[in-house]
Formats: structure tokens, sequence, C-alpha cells
């Protein structure tokens, strides 16, 4: 599974103060079991921004959508008709960064902000072939690359790309393999934003990524729960044992 935590709502807030109509995604899969980005969390997002855009005088009209998995065509496109039928101008995902890309990739026009840091994977559970759009490292910058993550489509995850390698959109290291840094600056051709580019980030801080070991996100309210659920089935296996004995 997926596990994320969502960005602080300042945050959020300006990637989307600029816009007129916004449509909140949230994902009906990993971000909902992680409490990040259900159907629960697009409306207290939703509504933090209500209430912050109207304090300061603003007309954001806000509207609200789950995809139950923003990683899978059948689901994201309903997403994406929505999009272009209702004149949405930007999206803002509470899916993982995965999502965000996915969306991305199919809305070529329309700007996808993360609304969660993808903080860290679970194990896969079923067998398959997936393409890796997210490196989980804690940190999402998607709303500067286009939401396209250069830490995972790059192959040298470089951050002010691309490097002299590539070669008709491709990687030098398999002509099977897109250059992520193209993919970036295609997209935001597109998107008319092209010129953010010349703004140059600065060495990242990785610490929010694997180092210090394997890394956790804790619900405290959560763990109570199931501490005291976990106490009353110690005790009835305790008892089922003495029974048994006798």
């Amino acid at each position: 599974m997926i596990v994320a935590e969502r960005k602080p709502l300042n945050e959020i807030k300006s990637f989307v103060e600029n816009y007129k109509k916004i449509l909140i995604v949230g994902c009906g899969t990993c971000t909902t079991v992680c409490l990040a980005g259900g159907e629960t969390e697009v409306k207290v997002v939703a509504s933090g921004l209500r209430i912050g855009f109207l304090k300061e005088d603003k007309e954001i009209e806000i509207l609200e959508d789950c995809a139950t998995r923003q990683c899978e065509p059948e689901f994201v496109t309903e997403i994406v008709e929505r999009v272009k039928k209702e004149g949405v101008e930007a999206v803002l995902s509470l899916g993982c960064g995965v999502g965000v890309n996915f969306m991305a990739d199919k809305l070529e026009t329309i700007p996808v902000f993360p609304g969660v840091n993808t903080e860290f994977f679970g194990a896969a559970v079923e067998p398959g072939v997936w393409v890796e759009m997210c490196a989980g490292c804690g940190n999402c910058i998607l709303h500067l690359t286009g939401g396209i993550c250069p830490i995972a489509r790059c192959s040298k995850s470089i951050l002010n790309g691309p490097c002299g390698g590539s070669k008709d959109g491709k990687c030098e290291i398999s002509p099977d393999v897109d250059c992520g840094w193209n993919l970036i600056v295609e997209r935001m051709k597109k998107m008319g934003t092209l010129q953010r580019l010349e703004e140059i980030l600065p060495p990242r801080d990785w610490s929010t990524s694997h180092h210090g070991g394997p890394r956790r996100v804790i619900r405290e309210e959560i763990v109570s729960l199931s501490q005291e659920g976990g106490e009353s089935t110690k005790a009835k296996e305790a008892a089922k044992e003495k029974e048994s004995g006798r």
C-alpha cells in the first residue's frame, strides 16, 4: 500500500488560489486507508479552502469528487470527462504521486496539483507489471514539474534536466525508456508554463526520503483503538487456552 500525509492547507491553497474553478479528487484506495485522501478528506480540504478564500473575498468554485482508484484508466476517465465538461481550470489530487502523474498524463493542458506528500510504499500483493511514477521521497515537487516526477521518471533523478544523454525523447539507458525530462518539458509546453523551468531548483534535501531506516506514519488514535482491541483479543485467547488445558 502507498502511505501518504496531507500537505499543509496553506501550501495547498497557494497552488490553486489563482484559478476560478477547481476540482478536488480523492482516491478510494490507498490514501483512503491511510486517512489522507478519501471522501472525508476531500470534504475537509474543500471546507478549509472555502473558508480561507472567503476570508480573502475570493470567489473560487470548488468541486469535489473521489475516484475508486486514480491509477487506472477506467476510473480516471470519468474524472477527465468531468473536468472537460464542467470547465475545470485546475485539479487538486489527494491521491498518491502515481495518481497525480497518471491524471497529469490524461489532462494535457489542465494543471494537476498534489494535495498530499507520498511518503513511502508498502508491498505489492498481486503479480503484474507496473511502471514507476513516484519515488515516495516525502517532499512532493510535482507542482514545479508539470505533475511529472523527475526523481522517479528520470533515470538519474536530475532536478534540473535534461542531461546530455537523452536522444529523440528517450533515455540513454535504453531506447525503450522515455526521458523523464522530455516528458516534463513537453507537458509544460502544452500547459504554457515552460518558463517556470528557468528557475533552478536547489540541491535536494533527502532527509524525507530513505535515509534513517524504514519510515513510518503513525496515527495515534488508530494505534490506541488497535491496542485496546488487541488486549481484548489476548484475553479471549488466554481464556480459550485455559479452557482447552482442562
